[in-house]
């Protein structure tokens, strides 16, 4: 009976012993101060927002938008200028490629939704989809009004033009498929405007095929999708305790929903330095990461978890950008 005792004993130290260093080990509280604060990414730029109640892959969400309070269309280089201007520190846009071997850049997969056309928007040429108004189809009050009409067309622009307007700029891009021709097409058109010197202001993230050929073409370049996400995260969670860092972790980019955060090991401080270390972008999107949501009042920048230095993911950059100004 003693000697039961006497391991029970001993497991229950061990134990503890072990809490202490994963306390020890994966605290914030013996760090210095924080100097930095926390940065801001502007999703679609400074953009028409909407009701996220109710929403799915196949909703029109231009014919739900709120009462518009700017003049601002999502992906348009005025749009971008805006939400730099507001204090965004990245930018991210979303691509489609046309038949004519260029890049829009354009939300939906279909035309119906937000512009006057019809039919797949890959399945256009630049010029087809430059002729568009890109306006057509938001309205706030079901249909009564569509503020927009008219004044979208020709505002649809190429990646290139974006790259050009915004050099010394970041930039997220989103590939919209899950073809891994899309990755190499994407490599080859960076290549071309000769971004592979100033890899560090281009990112890209998307599905695991192109994002993996996209990749194999140009190493030096920051990507994310589901398959670098696990590979990364799987192994530190497994081992992270202890300090290390996967390789897989190694210049790449993190977008960690709120929800999950405080589940890694160091969140929020111990966590973000040590992938800062690894050259690795950890970006906090609200609630459990689903249809973009983001950070979009206020008051959200109160659910933002001390000692967070990283990205913040916001729809509302004309809110949240003056607010971490003052």
């Amino acid at each position: 009976m003693r000697a039961r005792k006497k391991v029970f004993r001993n497991i229950l130290l061990a134990l503890f012993l072990l809490g202490i260093l994963f306390f020890i080990t994966n605290t914030s509280i013996f760090s210095g101060p924080v100097e930095e604060e926390p940065l801001l990414l502007a999703h679609r730029g400074v953009h028409q927002t909407f009701s996220m109640e109710g929403i799915e892959n196949d909703t029109c969400t231009a014919e739900r938008i709120f009462e518009p309070e700017h003049e601002y269309l999502e992906n348009t280089i005025p749009s971008m200028k805006a939400a730099f201007e507001e204090g965004a520190d990245i930018v991210e846009l979303d691509v489609q490629p046309t038949t004519d071997g260029e890049f829009a850049v354009f939300h939906d997969w279909t035309l119906e939704c937000r512009t006057d056309g019809t039919g797949v928007t890959r399945e256009h040429t630049i010029h087809e989809l430059r002729a568009l108004d890109i306006g057509y189809g938001y309205t706030a009050d079901n249909g009564k009004t569509y503020p927009f009409r008219g004044k979208g067309v020709g505002l649809m622009p190429t990646l290139g033009e974006v790259l050009q307007a915004f050099p010394d700029k970041e930039l997220l891009i989103h590939i919209k498929s899950d073809d891994p021709e899309e990755g190499k097409l994407l490599a080859k058109y960076l290549k071309d405007y000769d971004f592979v010197g100033n890899s560090s202001n281009i990112s890209v993230y998307g599905g695991d095929k192109p994002i993996a050929a996209l990749k194999e073409e140009m190493s030096v370049i920051r990507v994310m999708s589901m398959a670098t996400m696990k590979s990364c995260m799987y192994p530190y969670i497994a081992i992270g305790w202890t300090g290390y860092v996967p390789e897989s972790c190694e210049n790449t980019q993190l977008h960690i929903p709120e929800k999950i955060g405080p589940w890694l090991w160091g969140w929020t401080g111990k966590f973000y330095e040590r992938m800062d270390k690894v050259d690795t972008r950890v970006i906090i999107v609200a609630g459990d990461g689903g249809f973009s949501e983001g950070f979009d009042k206020v008051e959200d920048l109160k659910r933002i978890p001390e000692r967070f230095t990283g990205y913040i993911w916001t729809n509302r950059i004309d809110l949240l950008g003056p607010a971490m100004k003052d």
